[in-house]
């Protein structure tokens, strides 16, 4: 698996005046696109912070290409572009029937609970692998 797909549908809430997805709302699907892509490769999130190892975003940058409007049913698509020691560079689409309504790059790091850096675990850095491009 070198990439992820999720299927979300835009419902009202998350709609701005226009009708269009509320520009924010675009960071809630990559959320659960990289949450799901991870639960789906065996990485158990909930497991890693009783360890004391979460992972935060440290840096986003997203490029709006067209909207999507209520009641579409849109993919978000997920890989790995850089793998590090403590960190990974995801990225992040949103399409619509194949045309991609808005692209992103996230910057995880995987910390401590009280934010200090730490290497990301074996068995997450191996999921991670799979996904990378």
């Amino acid at each position: 698996m070198t990439e992820h797909r999720l299927t979300v549908r835009v419902y009202y809430e998350d709609t701005d005046l226009a009708g269009v997805v509320f520009y924010a709302n675009y960071l809630r699907y990559y959320e659960r696109g990289r949450s799901d892509a991870l639960r789906e490769l065996g990485v158990d999130q909930s497991a890693l912070k009783a360890a004391g190892v979460v992972f935060v975003v440290r840096r986003i940058e997203v490029d709006y290409v067209a909207p999507a409007r209520f009641e579409d049913l849109l993919e978000v698509v997920t890989r790995v572009e850089t793998l590090k020691g403590a960190s990974a560079v995801m990225g992040q689409e949103i399409r619509r029937d194949g045309l991609t309504l808005n692209r992103a790059r996230v910057s995880v790091a995987c910390m401590t609970l009280d934010g200090r850096p730490v290497r990301l675990p074996p068995e997450a850095r191996a999921a991670m692998e799979r996904l990378a491009g």
